[in-house]
Formats: structure tokens, C-alpha cells, sequence
């Protein structure tokens, strides 16, 4: 399946899902105070513990990342439980001790040599993402979540700065978007809890982020923080 057809399907379930859950908002196409209420809009930051490494490869203790989404929330009649669809991005770092690189139509991470100095190398990927999830609130702001999200895959790039392996061994900074071997797709269930504004944030991704035997068997555990300021 190329990534045209892939972009299609997405937002096509995206579309039957969301005009399953959200009611028509009138010919004005103005949204009332009900359906506002029902909106709610996250952002966040996390670090991701990179899983199955492979050996000589180190990850920085602190991976950052940004996430962001919006949220229809639909409640089970007057009670306290719900159930959301919305959609997100999260872009998803990884800093290492190696460069990505690739060979005999595979790829693989690459120990920087210790005699190379070098500030960063890391691995960009972001994430356009479907999040479904049931919730429970109180009146008393207190509020949690438990969901399932699928994430189709941005260009993801990787960046290094630091010495030129190569004489006269100048500062090179490089950015290539050519990483091959991704999967196209992320999933894994998620789990926010929190008080009014302020939510804590996991998500344990199943997928890996390579293709199976054609790179290596990396996924991330993501730990973060949400501001639901609406």
C-alpha cells in the first residue's frame, strides 16, 4: 500500500468516526455552548525510554517531545463516564550516541566513534494521530483517561552536529530526511490522569518504529505531562 493510499484510509476512518460522534451544529455552522463544552484541547510535553536499543547504543536520559490534540468528548447520559475521538500530533525524539544509517537495503544505528566530538545526533519523528478514549470527571475537576491511539508518520528526519569524521575535520551540520525501513503507522494504548487544568501522560507504543528484520526493534514508553487549559 503506497503512503497516498495510507493518507486516504486515515482520514477516512477519521471522517465516519467523527461524524459518528459529533451532532450537527446547525446551517450557521456555529457550535453552542453544549457542543463548546464538549471540546477540550490538550498540549504537552514527555521523554521517551527508548526500548531494545541495540548493543554499544546509548539514548539521552531526557528525550523531549511535544504533543498536541483536540478532543470531542461525548458523556454516557448525566453520568460522570464519556467517550472521546479527536485528533493530535506528537513528534517523538531520539538522542543517541549514533547516526542512522543504512546498508544492504536495511538500517542501523552507527556508534560515533569516540575520538569524533559532536553536540547532537538524533532521530525526529512525528506523528499525526486518532486518539478514542474513555473517560471519567467529577465536579470537582478531577479527570482521567483511558485510550487507544493510531498515528501515521510524518517525514521524520534525523540531524547531527558536531565534527566531520572526514579531514579537515570541520564542524558538519547535517539533516537528511531519507531514513529507510520506518513503518508507516504507531499505536499503543495511553493513560492520562489529573486535576482540572494539569494531567500526567503515558503511552506505551506496541508497534515498532522499523519495519520487522529490516531495522532495529525500537519503541518507545512515553511519559509527559498535559495543560488542558479548555
Amino acid at each position: 500500500m503506497n503512503n497516498c493510499k495510507r493518507i486516504f484510509y486515515f482520514f477516512t476512518l477519521t471522517a465516519i468516526l467523527f461524524s459518528m460522534l459529533v451532532p450537527s451544529v446547525g446551517r450557521a455552522q456555529v457550535l453552542n455552548e453544549t457542543t463548546k463544552k464538549r471540546i477540550a484541547v490538550g498540549i504537552g510535553l514527555f521523554t521517551d525510554i527508548w526500548q531494545n536499543m541495540p548493543s554499544g547504543t546509548k539514548t539521552r536520559t531526557i528525550n523531549q517531545g511535544f504533543h498536541a490534540y483536540v478532543l470531542y468528548g461525548v458523556p454516557f447520559g448525566k453520568s460522570n463516564f464519556g467517550v472521546g475521538i479527536g485528533l493530535g500530533l506528537s513528534v517523538h525524539n531520539m538522542y543517541g550516541n549514533f547516526t542512522v544509517t543504512g546498508k544492504n537495503d536495511t538500517t542501523r544505528f552507527t556508534v560515533i566513534p569516540d575520538s569524533i566530538s559532536y553536540k547532537r545526533s538524533k532521530m525526529t519523528l512525528p506523528y499525526l494521530e486518532l486518539p478514542i478514549e474513555f473517560n471519567f470527571s467529577t465536579k470537582k475537576k478531577f479527570a482521567m483517561g483511558i485510550g487507544f491511539k493510531l498515528g501515521y508518520l510524518l517525514p521524520a528526519f534525523t540531524k547531527y552536529v558536531g565534527d566531520n569524521p572526514l579531514p579537515p575535520h570541520e564542524e558538519l551540520r547535517m539533516k537528511l530526511r531519507n531514513i529507510k525501513n520506518l513503518e508507516a503507522f504507531a499505536y499503543g494504548p495511553y493513560l492520562r490522569i489529573g486535576y482540572k487544568w494539569f494531567h500526567f501522560y503515558g503511552y506505551y507504543q506496541l508497534s515498532d518504529v522499523f519495519k520487522k528484520g529490516l531495522g532495529p526493534n525500537v519503541y518507545p514508553i512515553t511519559l509527559g505531562f498535559l495543560l488542558r487549559p479548555f
